[in-house]
């Protein structure tokens, strides 16, 4: 059985306890992109703030035309939803799988889900010593051993920062006849030509790929998630359970403009790559500190000494800085942490703390 995922830092619960204030605290457990939202989508929400008193459109036809162009789908195989976890949910409940496939570590509430329709988990472990890489000649024996009906996973991985390539999961869709439910909330943070699979929805039915603008456009407060299927199926049922204007107006304005925004997508990109590259290089001069490679906007490491995450995280809070302690996922123990990429000035904070405290 998984260990209780919490979900990162409550900032509240933490300003309370420690006396500081909401803004003095450098939360590097959330995953969300330091550079802020696009400028260009909060310039033409700030003008359409009276629209507040207008309904949305409620086929979401710009929006939609919108994430078509900037996916490469096809835009009558988008899905809208209030954050990725609702259509995550949606289909696999859709799905009902009896037998179903996890990644360990994986984000916690795949698992919750697939409880709550008693579906049989499976787990396909990543091993330490493989770097939490995922072997796709093995996952393919096991899907096809084990009957598995349902295949999730995020790509790139959290908390491992572990991905595969589009070929690698179109070589999984050929071999298997399993669905795969593929969550790419963090993909945008790598190079998407290599590595998003939606341009494998138009040939391939049995695949459902989920994506949000809470951790890259740094956007969580307006809820918009969104599904990309070809399936017939799955659109014809997700059309019927579907809610009359289910996103809100300022989701649907600030989307149509972010989708398009393609200078603070590249800006975006950079940054956490760079920032990336540095803080790995860093922190790996560390003796004490194994870290592993990330392709997420945000990095796994091992303590190697006596000393426990929990440990290092309660005296970086003395400065206000949170990372995220990942003994609440299945498959790591109390050595493991993870942070995620901020602005330069907190970025190098964090790295003379921790070189500090090891």
């Amino acid at each position: 059985m998984a260990k209780k995922d919490n979900h990162g830092a409550n900032l509240f619960e933490l300003s309370k306890k420690y006396n500081f204030k909401l803004t003095d605290i450098r939360d590097f457990s959330s995953n969300i992109n330091p550079l802020g939202p696009s400028k260009l989508a909060i310039e033409k929400l700030s003008e359409n703030l009276n629209l507040v008193t207008t309904y949305p459109d409620p086929g979401y036809i710009d929006l939609k035309n919108s994430l078509s162009q900037y996916v490469n789908s096809n835009s009558e195989d988008i899905f809208l939803g209030s954050g990725t976890t609702e259509l995550l949910r949606e289909y696999i409940y859709l799905v009902n799988p009896k037998n179903s496939l996890l990644l360990s570590p994986c984000y916690s509430e795949y698992e919750n889900e697939l409880k709550k329709i008693n579906s049989n988990i499976h787990y396909y472990n990543l091993k330490e010593e493989n770097n939490f890489e995922i072997n796709v000649e093995e996952i393919i024996q096991f899907i096809n051993v084990n009957n598995i009906n349902l295949l999730i996973f995020a790509n790139p991985n959290n908390p491992t920062g572990t991905i595969l390539t589009k070929d690698s999961v179109e070589k999984i869709l050929k071999s298997t006849s399993t669905k795969i439910l593929l969550d790419e909330t963090y993909v945008e943070f790598t190079d998407t030509k290599i590595y998003s699979s939606v341009p494998l929805t138009k040939k391939y039915e049995n695949l459902f790929v989920t994506r949000g603008v809470s951790k890259f456009f740094a956007s969580p407060g307006i809820r918009l998630g969104y599904g990309i299927t070809s399936d017939v199926f799955t659109k014809e049922e997700f059309s019927k359970k579907e809610m009359l204007w289910n996103i809100n107006i300022f989701a649907d304005i600030m989307g149509q403009y972010m989708f398009k925004d393609f200078k603070y997508q590249e800006e975006v990109f950079k940054f956490i790559r760079d920032e990336r590259t540095y803080m790995i290089a860093e922190l790996s001069k560390i003796s004490n500190i194994k870290v592993f490679n990330s392709q997420g906007n945000f990095v796994l490491c091992k303590i190697t000494n006596e000393k426990t995450a929990q440990e290092l995280r309660n005296k970086l809070l003395k400065s206000a800085l949170v990372i995220r302690d990942c003994s609440s996922f299945l498959g790591l123990s109390e050595k493991y942490f993870r942070f995620c990429i901020l602005d330069l000035e907190d970025n190098r904070k964090l790295i003379n703390k921790i070189k500090e405290i090891m």
